[in-house]
C-alpha cells in the first residue's frame, strides 16, 4: 500500500484546504511538518522531508506538494537522487517571478532536472503564482504528465478547492 505524504506550501495549508482533506481521508495520509512556515529556508524544508522519508519504504512513497511544496520535492529530488513511487505537484509557484516576494530562502534557482520518478503537474489556466505555460515549462523538465483543469485560480480553499476528490483520483495513477 501506498504512503501518502503531504508537502504543503508557504503558511501551511489550513482546514479546509484539499491537502487537508486527502490527509483525512485515510491512515496513509501523513503531513510533512516543517518548523517555519512563513519563512521557510529550502534546505530546512528539503532535510525535514529526508528525515522524515527515511524509515519508510521508499517504493510504496507518493509526496503531494502545493505551491512552494512543488519546488521543495524538485530540491529533495535534486539533492538526494532517490527514487520514490511518485509526486503530484499541484500548482507549482514560479519563486523566479517578479510578482514572488514571500520570504522563502534558497528556493531558487528553481531545479530543472528531469526527476527519476513519476510526476503529474496539475495546473490552472488563472493560478496568480504561476502561468500555464511557466507550469507547462516545468512538467516538460521534469518529465511529468501535465494537466490543465482550466481556471481553477491557485488549485487551494479560496478557489474552492476543498474536498478535491478529482485530485484524490488523480492518486489513483500511481
Amino acid at each position: 500500500m501506498s504512503t501518502y505524504f503531504i508537502i504543503p506550501g508557504l503558511g501551511n495549508s489550513g482546514p479546509e484546504h484539499w491537502q487537508t482533506f486527502f490527509e483525512q481521508s485515510g491512515d496513509n495520509f501523513k503531513r510533512i511538518q516543517q518548523n517555519d512556515w512563513d519563512s521557510p529556508k529550502c534546505d530546512d524544508w528539503v532535510e525535514t522531508i529526508e528525515k522524515t522519508l527515511s524509515t519508510y519504504d521508499l517504493s510504496d512513497v507518493v509526496l503531494i506538494g502545493h505551491s512552494l511544496g512543488c519546488s521543495t520535492i524538485a530540491h529533495w529530488a535534486a539533492k538526494y537522487g532517490k527514487q520514490i513511487k511518485g509526486a503530484l505537484l499541484v500548482a507549482p509557484s514560479d519563486l523566479e517571478a517578479p510578482q514572488y516576494t514571500f520570504p522563502a530562502t534558497g528556493f531558487t534557482p528553481i531545479p530543472l532536472d528531469k526527476l527519476n520518478f513519476k510526476t503529474i503537474v496539475v495546473a490552472s489556466a488563472d493560478d496568480v503564482w504561476v502561468s500555464l505555460e511557466r507550469a507547462k515549462f516545468f512538467a516538460e523538465n521534469w518529465g511529468s504528465e501535465f494537466i490543465n483543469i482550466g481556471d481553477a485560480g491557485h488549485i487551494n480553499a479560496a478557489s474552492g478547492h476543498t474536498n478535491w476528490t478529482e485530485g484524490l483520483e488523480l492518486l489513483k495513477k500511481f
